[in-house]
């Protein structure tokens, strides 16, 4: 397997495990009302979010790669 790969698959894996946080952290918060729930619902979305753009930069980057 090639660096490129690996990283594309990395940042696909880690952008899903953010988005399942996410959602286990709106689940948690629905039923605990806790301020945490919270935090961490909305920093795991924003780093899903940062993720999709990264994985979109990267992808770019590679398709005007020569190798």
């Amino acid at each position: 397997m090639s660096l490129r790969t690996f990283h594309i698959i990395f940042v696909v894996v880690s952008t899903l495990l953010a988005l399942g946080v996410g959602i286990w952290s709106l689940v948690q918060y629905r039923s605990e009302h806790t301020n945490a729930m919270l935090i961490m619902m909305v920093g795991c979305l924003a780093l899903m979010v940062a993720l999709v753009v990264y994985g979109r930069w990267f992808l770019q980057k590679l398709k005007d790669s020569p190798l």
